[in-house]
């Protein structure tokens, strides 16, 4: 394919890439360049047609191999079948948006309704909804503030991310985790424990942006999204969905930064944002300036990164402070920490007549350096403990509202709770954390039971039986994370 073609995947020339190849694999991912459908052959000139992921296919090897193109005809792939996949993709249970509208209210004419909206898209006629303000608790008892989208608009950003994604997941660098296609928080975790355990990692930079969804600077965004897209009608729809406001208390609100945290199309931004901001700049920057090993984990706005000399950290950090300044971003001054981490800092720590190493939190795990029976140092994750008490009082809030529910019922909503907190912290060396929120859980379940009557008592023996019929067990269900990591990265690849 020329750079003039005319296919599903038009490009025209562009700005010089600001990335080195795909091959060029961040440090501690040390993986292989992506395979499968990366790879896959479809003739130029070809219109979409039925075989949309075909076409998509075809966008995705351009972008690959052309780090300067540039898409300007992506629309035609939201057609009718992505919007019907998009809203499947959608939890049925989902709060409605402005409009009230539900899921299951949509699907009752779902052919028709889409055919519509369809057509609104392509003919410039559709209109994005403001968002509705609502709020869930923080771990440190704050509240953070969600965008609630209507139905519509959740369908129209999900197709729309599904297609950025085929440009953007070959551009995205090897330590960016979050909200990406086959990642997840464990797949961060492990590539942080891996690293700090091979690399010389002495000092941690544990940093926080300052209220960055908030903060999200719409300027530099379309800016940085015209780098790949040149497509007028997919960079409007993105404008719309960020002007679109804010509704709370029936009274609406102009954003003029940020983007709402909620909404499908969020954190691919999010990510399109600090790929230019943070990750390019701080790849070249270990690969240009820093003496020692640098590590780097990102997940969306949340990231570490280890440096094996405390001179190479805080230069980095010095130097961070300036670039974020550019794009209206802030590191948090209070929960932006640099602390000494990694195999040897207890002993040295423990020369200088210091206490033990300081700990530091990522991805909901407290992480801390410990040393295994025969001696040998590993990360040793628990259960933050502030996450822990919050999950506890939002069970115990619940158990009060479903106090009079029959037990069984009681039982299933438990058993579902403790298996979906075990499933993401059963990790090495948390079980006793996962085995401490099933007893207390255990614990407020009885409180509840008593509660019920004045004259019935429930003995522990018997609460206990419950306990083993509806809750399941505490063990470690995750592999250590060298070999998940060694598994999913399929061995070393040359990084430098």
């Amino acid at each position: 394919m020329n750079e003039r073609g005319k296919s599903d995947g038009r490009v025209v020339p562009a700005k010089p890439a600001n990335k080195a190849a795909v091959a060029a694999a961040e440090s501690v991912e040390e993986r292989r360049p992506a395979e499968g459908n990366m790879d896959s052959k479809t003739r130029p000139g070809h219109s979409a047609g039925s075989g949309a992921l075909s076409a998509l296919d075809r966008v995705r090897e351009v972008a690959r191999k052309d780090k300067e193109a540039r898409f300007t005809a992506l629309l035609h792939h939201v057609d009718v079948a992505r919007l019907w996949a998009a809203y499947w993709a959608i939890r049925p249970q989902a709060a409605p948006g402005v409009d009230g509208v539900t899921w299951d209210a949509y699907g009752q004419a779902l052919e028709a309704n889409l055919q519509d909206l369809h057509e609104r898209v392509h003919a410039g006629r559709y209109r994005a909804r403001p968002s509705r303000r609502a709020y869930i608790p923080k771990a440190d008892g704050r509240q953070r503030p969600l965008g609630i989208a209507t139905l519509e608009d959740k369908i129209v950003q999900r197709a729309v991310v599904e297609v950025l994604n085929a440009v953007y997941e070959v551009d995205f660098l090897g330590f960016s985790y979050g909200f990406r296609p086959g990642r997840n928080p464990h797949h961060a975790l492990d590539a942080l424990t891996v690293g700090i355990w091979r690399k010389r990692v002495n000092w941690v930079l544990d940093a926080d942006i300052r209220d960055f969804f908030t903060n999200l600077d719409h300027g530099w965004l379309g800016r940085f999204l015209e780098h790949r897209i040149a497509d007028r009608r997919v960079l409007r729809l993105i404008e719309k969905w960020l002007a679109a406001g804010v509704v709370e208390d029936g009274n609406w609100s102009e954003t003029l930064q940020g983007a709402p945290q909620g909404a499908s199309v969020s954190p691919l931004l999010a990510n399109v944002y600090l790929h230019y901001v943070v990750d390019l700049w701080a790849d070249w920057w270990r690969r240009r300036c820093a003496r020692g090993d640098v590590i780097i984990v990102r997940f969306a706005d949340d990231f570490i990164v280890g440096f094996e000399y405390q001179e190479d950290a805080q230069r980095f950090l010095a130097e961070l402070r300036e670039r974020f300044a550019k794009f209206a971003l802030e590191l948090h001054p209070d929960k932006t920490r640099l602390i000494e981490f990694g195999r040897f800092a207890a002993a040295r720590r423990r020369a200088r007549g210091l206490g033990k190493p300081e700990t530091f939190d990522f991805l909901g795990f407290t992480h801390i350096c410990a040393s295994m029976r025969d001696g040998r140092f590993w990360v040793r994750r628990i259960t933050i403990s502030k996450r822990l008490r919050a999950k506890l009082r939002e069970v115990n809030n619940q158990l009060e509202r479903r106090r009079y529910q029959p037990i069984p019922e009681q039982g299933r909503w438990l058993g579902s709770v403790v298996r979906g907190h075990r499933a993401y912290y059963a990790v090495p060396g948390n079980r006793t954390a996962v085995a401490a929120f099933r007893t207390q859980v255990t614990r407020h379940w009885h409180r509840a039971l008593e509660r019920r009557s004045q004259r019935t008592r429930i003995s522990w023996n018997r609460m206990d039986r419950l306990a083993t019929r509806w809750l399941p067990p505490a063990r470690v269900v995750h592999p250590f994370p060298d070999v998940r990591f060694r598994v999913r990265t399929q061995g070393k690849s040359p990084v430098r």
